[in-house]
């Protein structure tokens, strides 16, 4: 096995390898640059599957061998070839006839199948089945499954020349297997990873991943693409055990399918203890003495049933690494993946049941989910669309397979115990899953284990907050579990810092089901769209969004005590909620506006100044108008309020654009009491909103604090109410004019 693909019975033949990066983005450039023969174009997977119902890694074998090049000639040449070879040698089910009578008129032919094996007792030998090819019985040399112990269990794709000879003999099979080849590089080359890891940024490494598995990391927040790294753990991360649970179509299945030739995945439906475990028959191993991943696909549905027998070995296997039958014990280190769909959002399963409610009832069991290691957000995952697949270079994920194979034997759960100390309340359950997902991260984003403090951190609180979602669910399902502080501590500052999940921010009210928060000052969040009663769109209140009006109906019911107090205005209402605390927003949260951030500070205003680099870009206009709507709820009715932009104006291809925007949006707000003027200057770095109120803001990414989203469609509620969107990572920070 060579660099480049399967070399010695000469059927795939290296091409030479010329790069021309001309037409490549630099990340493309630097990939084939740094790791050549074992990278491929990702979207050529498409170009040649046609109608073969091939995993990825079977494709891309083959394209790594004739189309690494990124000559787009040489592409296209290569991408001929592997079409040639699958329409050669790929057997359809459908044309096994055709094929086995080749075979029998040439003598042999190579072909691409599907081959199991199991032992004939009867006859002490080995004997495989080719699924599409439909013939069985055929002999194999027991060197072969030494080498591959996973012919034993489900089969494994692979390349073979099959012969015929038939003796005259109708007790022997005519077939004969003259070679095999699975799809999968046998080569650990961790040390040159490693190695080449170290070229790489941190944010180019992800975007790489990203692009590995087949999307483009352009149209993905860093925490999207953090989630989709967590789906990888159980690859890279020996006796992982993780649920995804969400709406259809997000991708959940998928990398269990295609990514890796180490997974399996089986429908949840068809899993048995024999299958799983062992065969009590004749003692043969199941899947997890065999895979990296076992993955259960559609394992939600509440009608679905499972033995009790299968949820007890099952809990005690995913507790303690074993597993018995009969006397016998048995040792396992494939990891769990519980994937399914859910049938209500978050907020609805939040207010009557819990975020579990769609497992069968024998998996709703608190002692079952207790050993789940993460539960990973299927809501916040966007469903598939044809944009977000990436035509940029990745690893061969046969390839990066067995990198992550190999890995599996690190172990780097402590290595953030020199910096932060997980809160002492946490049970060893909950420690075990936090140290777990942090290893298993660590291995993907830093394989050599090598990592400051500070590209630790986000690690930590994403491994934190998905078990602490399996935590919460579990205190709603069983009372008796007592709850813990899912918080850590930073060992250079003392500094204790408190983890929450998004859907604790978002629906606080429905996540704790009306307690006492910790943190009153953020109550005014409960009551917006996706927080408390989510059912009523108009219910936002003044510090989110919601209108800032004192009604005369109001003012009169007040008591004689109250009415000797002078009623403040609305505007004054509203000023005094200011009180400049720094405002930390978390990737992906909502409900959060500008009417939250900034009306309190801006209330009464009669000039502001913002100094935003970037208000350029259509979006970026369309926040400078929603900035400029909010300004319409903080003034006086019976005053205007003078706007100055400061921006800049570089933008190759929207220059004419951009002016043409600030024009119409000062001429359509200048009817309305704002008036807006503005410069450029594009020496300009830093953000700020400065008012004559006193109060000046920092908000560290401007106006330009909200997720992208189709914004192309009048439909979309998004457009309308910003507390709906979810926001990017960043914080503002208040200050008084005279203070700075």
């Amino acid at each position: 096995m060579n660099e480049q693909g399967m070399s010695q019975n000469g059927w795939i033949e290296s091409p030479e390898h010329n790069a021309d990066g001309n037409s490549l983005t630099a990340l493309d450039a630097k990939i084939t640059d740094m790791f050549p023969g074992v990278t491929v174009r990702k979207d050529l997977v498409n170009k040649v599957k046609g109608n073969a119902l091939v995993p990825s890694y079977v494709l891309e074998f083959l394209l790594s061998a004739y189309a690494t090049n990124t000559d787009q000639a040489s592409i296209e040449s290569g991408v001929d070839r592997v079409r040639a070879i699958l329409a050669n040698n790929y057997v359809h089910r459908e044309e096994a006839n055709l094929i086995q009578s080749k075979i029998r008129e040439k003598g042999s032919h190579r072909i691409i199948d599907r081959v199991q094996v199991a032992l004939n007792e009867k006859t002490d030998l080995y004997e495989a089945t080719f699924s599409n090819l439909g013939i069985s019985q055929v002999i194999v040399d027991p060197s072969l499954v030494k080498a591959y112990p996973k012919l034993l269990v489900t089969g494994i794709w692979c390349m073979c020349q099959i012969g015929y000879a038939y003796s005259g003999d109708p007790r022997e099979v005519p077939w004969q297997l003259l070679q095999l080849k699975p799809v999968q590089m046998s080569r650990d080359d961790r040390e040159n990873y490693m190695q080449q890891r170290s070229q790489f940024t941190d944010s180019e490494w992800i975007d790489l991943l990203m692009q590995s598995i087949g999307f483009n990391p352009d149209l993905f927040s860093d925490r999207a693409k953090l989630l989709h790294l967590v789906r990888m753990v159980p690859f890279v991360e020996r006796n992982y055990n993780l649920v995804e649970l969400g709406p259809k179509g997000t991708g959940k299945s998928h990398i269990y399918s295609e990514f890796s030739p180490h997974g399996m995945l089986i429908s949840g439906g068809e899993v048995t203890v024999a299958k799983l475990f062992v065969n009590n028959s004749n003692g043969h191993l199941g899947l997890v003495g065999y895979w990296d991943t076992v993955a259960f696909d559609e394992f939600a549905g509440k009608g679905k049933k499972a033995g009790r027998d299968l949820v007890d070995i099952m809990k005690n296997y995913m507790a303690n690494k074993s597993f018995s039958r009969g006397v016998e014990t048995f040792q396992g280190e494939a990891s769990m993946a519980f994937v399914g769909n859910t049938s209500h959002n978050v907020s609805y399963m939040l207010k009557n049941s819990d975020l579990f409610e769609e497992l069968p009832k024998q998996y709703h069991d608190p002692a079952f989910l207790d050993r789940i290691h993460f539960y990973l957000p299927g809501w916040e995952f966007e469903q598939i669309r044809s944009e977000m697949f990436t035509s940029g270079f990745g690893f061969v994920v046969d390839y990066l397979a067995e990198i992550l194979h190999n890995l599996r034997d690190a172990d780097y759960s402590d290595r953030f115990e020199k910096y932060f100390e997980l809160s002492s309340t946490l049970s060893t359950r909950d420690k075990d899953g936090i140290k777990k997902t942090f290893s298993g991260l660590m291995k993907l984003i830093y394989p050599d284990g090598k990592a400051t403090p500070e590209q630790m951190e986000p690690l930590l609180r994403c491994a934190i907050e998905g078990r602490k979602r399996v935590k919460d669910q579990l205190c709603r399902i069983d009372s008796t579990m007592e709850e813990v502080e899912f918080t850590y501590k930073r060992a250079n500052d003392g500094e204790v810092v408190a983890v929450q999940t998004l859907e604790e921010l978002d629906y606080p009210q429905l996540y704790w089901r009306g307690r006492v928060k910790e943190n009153p000052e953020d109550e005014d969040e409960a009551e917006s769209l996706v927080g408390g009663d989510a059912t009523a769109i108009g219910a936002v209140t003044a510090a989110n969004g919601g209108e800032a009006n004192v009604s005369a109906k109001e003012t009169n019911t007040l008591s004689p005590e109250q009415q000797e107090t002078p009623v403040l205005t609305p505007i004054e209402r509203l000023a005094a909620k200011a009180d400049g605390k720094q405002r930390e927003l978390i990737e992906n949260q909502r409900g959060i506006t500008y009417f939250g951030l900034f009306g309190p500070y801006l209330a009464g205003a009669k000039k502001i100044v913002i100094e935003d680099a970037y208000v350029r870009m259509p979006y970026q206009l369309r926040n400078l108008a929603e900035f400029l709507e909010m300004l319409l709820r903080c003034k006086n009715p019976d005053e205007d309020v003078a706007v100055h932009l400061v921006t800049g104006h570089n933008e190759p291809g929207f220059v004419e654009a951009q002016l043409n925007g600030l024009n119409e949006l000062a001429s359509t707000f200048a009817q309305l009491g704002v008036n807006l003027t503005y410069e450029f200057r594009d020496t300009l770095h830093d953000r700020s909103i400065t008012a004559d109120t006193g109060w000046e803001i920092l908000p560290g990414r401007g106006l330009d604090i909200f997720q992208k989203f189709v914004d192309g469609d009048w439909l979309n509620p998004l457009l309308r109410h910003q507390q709906l969107r979810r926001v990017k990572e960043c914080k503002v920070t208040y200050q008084r004019v005279s203070e700075k």
